[in-house]
């Protein structure tokens, strides 16, 4: 049996991440998505409960998504972890995991243009169906993230980046 594969992403939200991983579920690659599982056990960001909730909320979420991970690899499935891993700890303990179940991990970075994020959040904070991230929230999330450097980052294929959802 081939070696599965885990395609790791890391990026601030709205870079393309989602867009991405669902093109590899195009293709026949299990998706595992924080962001779904979290609208499904509580609902939306900003629209079904505050921001302030969130850290409590996620923990458990991404404690189930990895251990889906982990028994998928062992069964020999290739996986895209929808979430972005904005820290190199982070990354480096998903790598291990990934290895510790028999895959080999791909790290898929996506940098966009701080300017380009903010008007791709806007469009997407209009949408009813997805939760909201402010401007704040990015920021946030940007001043407590590391851009891979040496870490065996490589960019999105280009036939799988463009917008189609």
């Amino acid at each position: 049996m081939p070696e599965p594969v885990a395609y790791l992403l890391t990026g601030l939200p709205g870079a393309g991440k989602s867009t991405y991983a669902r093109a590899l579920e195009r293709a026949g690659v299990t998706r595992l998505s924080v962001d779904d599982r979290l609208v499904a056990a509580h609902g939306r960001l900003g629209k079904d409960y505050p921001e302030e909730d969130h850290l409590e909320l996620l923990c458990p979420v991404v404690a189930r998504v990895r251990r889906d991970l982990a028994d998928l690899l062992e069964a020999g499935v290739s996986v895209v972890l929808d979430h972005g891993l904005g820290r190199r700890a982070e990354r480096d303990d998903y790598k291990r995991l990934v290895t510790a179940h028999g895959g080999r991990w791909r790290l898929v970075h996506f940098p966009v243009d701080h300017d380009e994020l903010l008007r791709r959040l806007a469009v997407r904070n209009a949408d009813a169906t997805v939760g909201r991230i402010t401007p704040e929230v990015l920021a946030w999330i940007a001043e407590r993230s590391e851009d891979p450097v040496g870490e065996g980052e490589e960019l999105p294929d280009p036939s799988l980046t463009a917008r189609r959802d």
